[in-house]
């Protein structure tokens, strides 16, 4: 296939998502959202990799220009060459430039038997798998099955080819990589509807979570982790401080088969070590697979209100009380809790019920809970936040140690931050809501103030109708319910300059002629009634 002009110059964040969202669009319709989801998002992940690896071969080989051809040649296929730059090694039959020649099904290798592009791709993820540790057991191989449409798959091959992303750098191309990888999650998790939001989160709401929590250093950790969005905007934070991604450490765990292939490809998109995910997914409840683990941060977004899940009375992170039978909310929260360093903190996206429910116990966990100091803010969130449900919901952070200390400079181990965030944000279309630089750092700044921690802009205040401090005796009174909107009250009215008797006067006029006017419209529409019947 001839290299066309356009394959040669690096892409545009906007070109590649015309250009590969295009390419999605070459499969809908002969599977659903879910099975090409995972179709693109490999052949996105495959030809990033190859085009890195492309282009760390011609620095090598730019590298030793003078030297003789035999040598060049051998060290073009050293591997440490390019695993030591942080480029995966990709087997010659495993590279963009072999697959696309062979897209159309055209007779691949020696022999007699034809293959299909389908049974290509899958070959190559096979090699990559084998040849790269942190990729085993990773990539999907699913492109040679029946229900593949190969000669669409080859087309989408074909219009692949036209995107590039290499040419500005590793760092850059990766960047570029996670930033389309995101648009498809968002995009796919849209076309999926409720089931989307499993694997999910709006990157607002992450952001909000890790501006709040502030990840330095350390071990982050989630034990829902989806598609591995919360552990992104973690390194996302570091690269906004100009620190070392090297600096945290991620472990997750995720049930899913599927969304555990897609968070270990994210993560290794975005250049981070993805075997603290496990060798393979599981059930949190049923196996843990960090029975050990002592996180510094847990950020997550646990399914809600899950009725079917494993629950043993006997299990040892019950420490505030056994969840009920049908829910898993409160079994999610302690678990959580029993990962946490002693100055540990944690924040959990959760159902709004777990605000106030008393249902099977919940109302004794949650003040056993508050009483034992571990709930440090509670903040109700918008609707519409996730497309896919227009439910709200609201966020709890919890802290082993709310003294003062290394995690701010006010001892607020008596009280608990509520934030009544329910009016943040707009919306982008009728059906989804999101937030503004504005909106995430009023929000997060609200807490470190809270905290006095050295990032704090400002000094803290209860604020009517957003925010309010709330001690420990204050909770009790409101019968352990912590709902926000119970703690901060309402707005402060907006000072009202004019007179009461004019005020009076005018809107007596207002009406008087509002009313006038619906008299009007009423013999108007009575009229044209009776002309019909």
């Amino acid at each position: 296939m001839a290299t066309t002009q356009a394959a040669l110059a690096p892409s545009t964040p906007k070109e590649l998502k015309d250009t590969l969202w295009k390419a999605a669009d070459k499969l809908r319709g002969s599977m659903d959202a879910s099975q090409y989801k995972d179709v693109v998002l490999g052949l996105v992940f495959l030809k990033y990799v190859s085009d890195a690896f492309t282009e760390r071969r011609e620095a090598i080989r730019a590298e030793l220009a003078g030297e003789g051809e035999e040598f060049i040649a051998e060290t073009l296929e050293e591997v440490d060459e390019y695993t030591g730059s942080g480029v995966f090694w990709v087997a010659p039959t495993a590279r963009w430039e072999y697959i696309a020649t062979h897209a159309k099904g055209t007779q691949a290798g020696a022999g007699t038997d034809r293959q299909t592009v389908g049974d290509l791709i899958d070959a190559a993820m096979t090699h990559l798998g084998t040849d790269n540790t942190s990729l085993e057991g990773t990539l999907p191989r699913i492109y040679g099955r029946d229900n593949v449409d190969q000669r669409r798959l080859g087309e989408l091959v074909d219009l692949l080819n036209s995107a590039r992303f290499t040419g500005q750098g590793a760092s850059k191309a990766r960047d570029l990589l996670g930033e389309v990888y995101e648009y498809f999650l968002d995009k796919f998790a849209k076309a999926e509807g409720k089931r989307g939001g499993e694997f999910y989160t709006p990157p607002v709401l992450v952001r909000t979570l890790v501006e709040i929590l502030e990840p330095h250093k350390g071990r982050v950790y989630d034990p829902c982790c989806g598609s591995g969005g919360m552990f992104v905007q973690a390194e996302k934070f570091l690269a906004a401080h100009d620190e070392d991604p090297t600096n945290i450490a991620v472990y997750g765990q995720e049930l899913n088969e599927r969304t555990w292939r897609m968070a270990k490809m994210n993560l290794a998109i975005h250049g981070m070590d993805s075997q603290g995910l496990g060798a393979r997914w599981g059930d949190t409840f049923a196996r843990d697979i960090h029975p050990n683990l002592v996180a510094d941060y847990v950020l997550a977004n646990p399914p809600f209100n899950i009725k079917d899940w494993a629950r043993n009375e006997d299990d040892a992170r019950w420490t505030y009380g056994v969840p009920p039978v049908r829910n898993a909310n409160y079994a999610w929260m302690q678990h959580i809790l029993s990962k946490l360093s002693a100055q540990g903190e944690a924040a959990v996206v959760m159902a709004n019920g777990t605000m106030a429910s008393n249902t099977g116990g919940e109302g004794e966990i949650r003040k056993q809970m508050l009483k034992a100091g571990v709930v440090s803010a509670v903040v109700a969130m918008p609707p519409n936040l996730f497309r896919s449900v227009a439910i709200p919901v609201c966020v709890w952070f919890f802290a082993n140690d709310k003294t003062a200390g290394s995690k701010g400079s006010i001892d607020r181990s008596r009280e608990v931050l509520f934030i009544d965030a329910r009016e943040s944000g707009h919306m982008i279309d009728r059906v989804e809501r999101t937030f503004s630089d504005e909106d995430i750092h009023q929000i997060a700044n609200t807490f470190r103030t809270w905290r006095g921690r050295a990032s704090a802009e400002g000094e803290y205040a209860d604020v009517p109708g957003f925010c309010k401090s709330a001690t420990i005796e204050e909770i009790e009174q409101a019968g352990w319910a912590v709902t926000p909107g119970r703690f901060v009250g309402v707005p402060e009215a907006e000072e009202d300059e004019e007179p009461i008797d004019e005020k009076i006067e005018r809107l007596t006029k207002e009406l008087t002629a509002a009313l006038d006017e619906s008299a009007r419209l009423d013999a108007v529409v009575r009229e044209q009634l009776g002309r019909l019947a």
